[in-house]
């Protein structure tokens, strides 16, 4: 039996729209209800306590759309308040860091694996954490980029100011030698193509937002939850402002018009 309840996916403001738009290429028969805080990002340079706040808010939130799993299509928030959000909600709840790191492990041949996010993120340590569990021989080099994130929103995906940015932030990892770099932060998929230009060689780079959706689908088929009807699912977007130049930079990052948006103002 077809369960149509749809995914919960959220995010400090629109980065997540990767992970919906991987969420639709591999799973298109589910609908989604993607919740972006656009009032209050960014939730990197926010303190732990006001991020856990603020993501037990938006659970609720989706639990009252009947949400069947909740994704917390933010690093940050994966970072610092997934356990709780584990905790609190009566659903599964996953994140972006294991699934990445996961797959960063595989990708690994000299167990030296680069991270790259915002300064929450990377301050959080929570992928180094996280690759830990799965080996204990890892070693890892980190570098907090946080001009990637407006130069995505801004669209500047090329360029010479852009590349040389990327450029400032990677050499470090590349002077270690990595041989595989986490994009930890949902905005970077965007700049996938001018991190590649600026990495070494052979360096494997780690899309979570790809990461989580075959995590999101393995889950319901082990779970029997997938929504096996011949419809393809629909996308609802909430959000708590229409910042300027909203439906660019929310197409830029799903790679189609945002359609059904509404504006929440008291969560």
């Amino acid at each position: 039996m077809a369960d149509s309840r749809p995914i919960g996916v959220f995010d400090s403001g629109l980065g997540g729209l990767t992970v919906a738009k991987a969420l639709r290429s591999i799973l298109p028969n589910e609908s989604i209800v993607y919740f972006g805080d656009t009032a209050r990002v960014p939730y990197g340079n926010k303190s732990s306590n006001l991020i856990k706040e603020y993501s037990l808010e938006i659970a609720d939130f989706l639990m009252k759309h009947d949400a069947k799993m909740i994704v917390v299509a933010c690093n940050t928030a994966s970072a610092l308040a997934l356990e709780e959000l584990q905790r609190h909600c009566t659903l599964p709840v996953i994140g972006v860091i294991n699934p990445g790191a996961r797959e960063a492990i595989k990708a690994t041949k000299n167990d030296h694996i680069g991270i790259i996010g915002t300064v929450a993120t990377v301050s959080s340590k929570a992928y180094e954490k996280e690759l830990q569990k799965y080996n204990t021989d890892i070693k890892t080099s980190s570098q907090a980029c946080p001009l990637l994130v407006p130069l995505a929103e801004e669209g500047w995906l090329e360029g010479e100011v852009t590349n040389s940015i990327v450029k400032h932030y990677v050499s470090p990892l590349n002077d270690d030698a990595i041989d595989t770099l986490i994009l930890g932060c949902t905005h970077y998929p965007l700049l996938k193509n001018v991190i590649a230009s600026q990495v070494n060689d052979n360096t494997t780079l780690i899309d979570s937002a790809s990461a989580v959706a075959r995590v999101v689908k393995e889950s319901f088929l082990e779970t029997d939850q997938l929504n096996d009807s011949d419809e393809k699912g629909m996308l609802t977007c909430f959000v708590t402002d229409i910042p300027m130049r909203f439906e660019d930079v929310g197409q830029r990052f799903l790679g189609s018009p945002m359609d059904h948006v509404q504006t929440v103002h008291d969560i």
